[in-house]
């Protein structure tokens, strides 16, 4: 079993099918600690309403380095295999990404290389003004360059003409929770404990995603 810690800053979409997926056994993985640098973080409420040990870390006054620090000390008192990065509103230190190293995933509204080092909304109104016909997400391995480390897998979905940056956004959300399961299964598969061989070694998949705004119907996961 592997032992994840969730860093997030907002309403943590992505975790409860991560949480469902344990529950239901489909992930032989366990949330072991949930931290937020937002006291009223939605996705602590929602830690705590799935028993899960939720931990609010003040950044008021504290360097980068002092707070990750902080932050990797409750990490590792967890015994945390792997660190998710769900909606985290903080660029991450050199010292922290080193001390983590190949063990800090993030999912990024955009199929990287393209549109990284953008956060939120911005991602999505910078896709439609570029005229693109897909976009979606892609989880991939924390590095010391924003959105530039190795890509673990992609899920893509189709961009309409009538798309808002918001109702793009919702789309794009229905694939991000999906494909951190699967990154998390395929690298959990290995001996369970997440390595410089095995993180680089990496997982291939993409998946398709179509929400029609006309119906609002659902197909994704669909590998190439």
């Amino acid at each position: 079993m592997i032992r994840l810690g969730i860093l997030g800053s907002t309403r943590g979409t992505a975790m409860s099918p991560i949480i469902s997926a344990i529950l239901e056994k489909k992930l032989d993985a366990e949330v072991a600690v949930v931290i937020s640098n937002k006291s009223d973080a939605l996705i602590l409420e929602k830690a705590k309403n799935a028993e899960i040990t939720a931990q609010f870390v003040d950044p008021t006054n504290i360097a980068r380095e002092e707070y990750d620090e902080k932050v990797s000390k409750i990490l590792e008192k967890h015994q945390i295999d792997l660190v998710i990065l769900i909606g985290y509103m903080r660029i991450l230190s050199k010292n922290f990404v080193e001390k983590w190293k190949n063990k800090i995933i993030n999912v990024h509204p955009s199929l990287l290389p393209d549109f990284g080092g953008m956060m939120d909304v911005k991602v999505h109104e910078a896709v439609i003004a570029a005229g693109k016909k897909e976009s979606g997400c892609t989880v991939h391995i924390v590095t010391e360059e924003v959105d530039g480390g190795p890509i673990v897998l992609q899920k893509k979905c189709a961009v309409y003409e009538t798309d808002t940056a918001e109702v793009l956004k919702a789309r794009v959300q229905l694939l991000e929770a999906d494909a951190l399961v699967e990154a998390i299964k395929a690298l959990s598969s290995r001996d369970n404990t997440p390595s410089s061989r095995d993180l680089f070694a990496g997982s291939s998949s993409s998946g398709y995603a179509t929400l029609d705004p006309a119906n609002k119907s659902r197909d994704d996961g669909r590998s190439h």
